[in-house]
């Protein structure tokens, strides 16, 4: 390596939280999530992975994530799960990407292409006002769809806006306006290919939700999709760790401070060890600040400081601790160590927000050492 700062990426995490998702949806399809670079751990390891574990299909946000697993020779259905902009269509329609559509105009720049009989999923906004076709329209939006010579309705699906929150009468409100939906094109003779709702958190938690298909994305990750279902996630386990090497050790007095700001001040001498990785790599700057601890020797130490751009100051203790830690010795920010383990929910409770915002952020400054087995290579063909 290059840099004394990386991630691995366990791909047969992957494999077996898919499997374990796999049978939790039977008999409803898994299509994998693996948009925005497989939420940081590479989508190419992970669609590859989700699909060793059983997955059926694979879901991207862009055009571009599409082309890029084509472009591995991944060749499963792939949905684009937003209306994409009409200079891009071309490369998707060729590509064979499923298309999602809920506005006349993306079926316009769909059928301007000049493609016949493509796949597109109809989107319904059931009440999270993100995107997709208001329910009272989606008949004609359905009937439009219909007539065009470009498109086949292949799927309906709506998102959930609150699929963590268990008790929540809100996602029974959304189904059954979902229902609604899919009763009125029944009686207009619009019948989709398939149906599909659930998230991570709906898929795991609501039942009334897996419908022919489910769109885990967190959960084959193993990171939890909220805290309100983490009985459900069984032995999901995470797939990504951060690592660092240190790359400086000093001793500081009893009284100095620390990092931009000075806003950490020693009580007592300490050995102060520099790790070469910082905020530019995804480790939130104010993660020092709020409890944020690194693995050295096993140990739990904590981070002191502001988090910088490039690297980060941890608090090894006094002399008579910390001595032992020197330059090279391997840190571990998010993962296991001697019997301890720091999770990237761990980064999140501290710092107020959840896991996917922690591993998205993981930069692509960071190396991902990959242990994709050899023998899951190429991806199945799935039809």
């Amino acid at each position: 390596m290059n840099r004394w700062a990386w991630a691995e990426v366990d791909s047969m995490a992957i494999s077996d939280n898919v499997r374990h998702l796999v049978k939790a949806a039977s008999p409803s399809a898994v299509w994998a999530v693996v948009k925005a670079d497989g939420y940081g751990h590479g989508a190419i390891v992970a669609a590859r992975a989700a699909l060793f574990g059983g997955a059926q299909g694979l879901c991207v946000a862009l055009v571009q994530e599409g082309l890029e697993l084509r472009s591995a020779g991944v060749t499963c259905p792939i949905l684009v799960l937003s209306q994409q902009p009409a200079d891009q269509l071309p490369a998707a329609v060729a590509a064979s990407l499923h298309l999602t559509v809920y506005t006349p105009a993306g079926l316009a720049a769909i059928e301007a292409t000049g493609i016949t009989a493509h796949p597109v999923h109809l989107k319904v906004d059931t009440g999270m006002h993100r995107v997709g076709v208001r329910p009272d329209d989606a008949v004609s939006m359905a009937a439009q769809i219909d007539a065009s010579s470009a498109t086949v309705l292949y799927g309906l699906s709506t998102h959930l806006a609150v699929a963590d929150d268990i008790d929540n009468p809100f996602n029974a409100a959304q189904l059954a306006l979902f229902d609604t939906v899919l009763a009125q094109l029944a009686e207009h003779h619009f019948r989709p290919t398939v149906v599909h709702a659930a998230n991570s958190a709906a898929m795991l938690a609501h039942p009334a939700a897996r419908r022919d298909l489910v769109r885990p994305g967190i959960a084959i990750y193993g990171l939890l999709p909220g805290q309100g279902v983490g009985q459900f996630c069984g032995p999901l386990r995470p797939a990504l760790s951060l690592h660092a090497r240190v790359a400086h050790v000093q001793h500081v007095a009893a009284g100095q401070r620390i990092s931009y700001g000075l806003r950490h001040r020693f009580e007592s001498d300490t050995i102060v060890a520099t790790l070469p990785l910082g905020y530019a790599d995804g480790v939130p700057r104010r993660l020092g600040l709020v409890g944020g601890e690194v693995l050295i020797g096993g140990q739990r130490r904590p981070m002191c400081g502001v988090v910088t751009m490039d690297q980060l100051m941890v608090d090894c203790g006094p002399l008579s601790a910390g001595e032992g830690v020197q330059v090279g010795d391997h840190a571990v920010l998010i993962g296991s160590q001697g019997g301890e383990t720091i999770t990237a929910d761990d980064w999140a409770a501290l710092t107020g927000t959840i896991g996917y915002e922690i591993v998205c952020g993981i930069s692509r400054r960071i190396e991902r050492v990959d242990h994709y087995p050899a023998d899951i290579s190429p991806a199945p063909v799935v039809t």
